[in-house]
């Protein structure tokens, strides 16, 4: 995948959807109840699109 996926922390409410939906590009934060995307990850852009989408909060984007 090309495209740089990208995470507000912030914003996360930690609802593992992201993480659920495309596990080779998310990863989870038990400490914090937060999600983050993966160092170097790649992944299907389908994947990642879905999880957008899924997202509760808007907190992920694609440059």
């Amino acid at each position: 995948m090309g495209k740089k996926v990208e995470l507000d922390q912030e914003e996360c409410i930690g609802c593992e959807s992201c993480v659920e939906l495309c596990p080779e590009v998310f990863g989870f934060d038990r400490e914090a109840v937060k999600a983050y995307v993966l160092e170097g990850a790649g992944g299907e852009v389908a994947c990642v699109e879905e999880a957008v989408t899924a997202c509760p909060v808007a907190c992920i984007s694609v440059d």
